[in-house]
């Protein structure tokens, strides 16, 4: 189900970039101001509301108990990726390709940086949270059975086991060590421990540099709530001036 709905929003991530790249073969000065063109405008620009509403469900506890009987927060960020993906769309369709003044450069820029920045930030973080439970399941596995293997070296020789086992830990996370030449099917504990001491290593430090790219993408995903905020000043200074200077769209 995760993998589908990462491919279709991807796909309307994808047709996003074609139709704004679409300025390259068509320019229509007049559709932004038709009646085609403002029915795009105001059906994209509800969409693209939708994602601020779900921000103010998530973040108020009150409103997301009210609603929470009757759908559920999955259901909620489902129609928040598709309305912010599918407003933008309407809205550069509306443009008509027409990117000449000053804020309807920054408004179609900041529109394509906001997407594409919830989009990696949704799918990549989700895609790194499953990679760190899958590192910790992993990581406790091999510490048990190297814990197994300890048991064993200390019944047939408590005090070099200790110290092996001891050496070992501290030596491995930072020197990787392993063995010179390949186990068999039944190896001996020391070298049975000195295998899982360097398995438990690499995924450690897989581990920290897995943790050290969630943190970063969590600092993005607040950086995409500061552009979304920026972007809907944008919209409301768009609207003011279309207002201001005159609406077109049914003359």
């Amino acid at each position: 189900m995760q993998e589908r709905e990462e491919l279709l929003v991807g796909s309307l991530v994808v047709l996003m970039l074609v139709v704004w790249l679409g300025f390259e073969v068509h320019v229509s000065p007049r559709f932004a101001g038709s009646a085609w063109g403002g029915a795009l405008a105001v059906t994209g620009s509800l969409l693209m509301l939708v994602p601020a509403a779900y921000i103010l469900v998530k973040r108020i506890k009150r409103i997301r108990n009210l609603l929470h009987p009757r759908i559920s927060m999955r259901t909620l960020l489902a129609i928040h990726i598709y309305a912010g993906v599918i407003g933008p769309i309407l809205v550069i369709l509306h443009t008509g390709h027409k990117f000449e003044s000053a804020l309807g450069v920054a408004l179609t820029s900041l529109t394509l940086i906001v997407v594409l920045s919830g989009f990696i930030g949704r799918y990549l973080l989700a895609r790194i949270n499953r990679a760190l439970r899958h590192s910790d399941s992993l990581i406790r596995e091999l510490e048990r059975r190297y814990e197994e293997t300890g048991d064993q070296l200390r019944e047939s020789d408590p005090d070099s086991a200790s110290r092996l086992l001891r050496d070992a830990r501290r030596a491995f996370p930072g020197l990787l060590l392993r063995p010179s030449e390949p186990l068999g099917p039944e190896p001996s504990p020391i070298r049975r421990a000195v295998a899982l001491s360097d398995a438990i290593a690499d995924l450690e430090y897989s581990h920290r540099i897995q943790a050290t790219v969630k943190r970063m993408f969590q600092a993005w995903l607040k950086t995409h709530i500061v552009l979304s905020c920026a972007l809907y000043f944008l919209m409301a200074l768009h609207v003011w001036a279309s207002i201001h200077f005159g609406i077109r769209w049914f003359e």
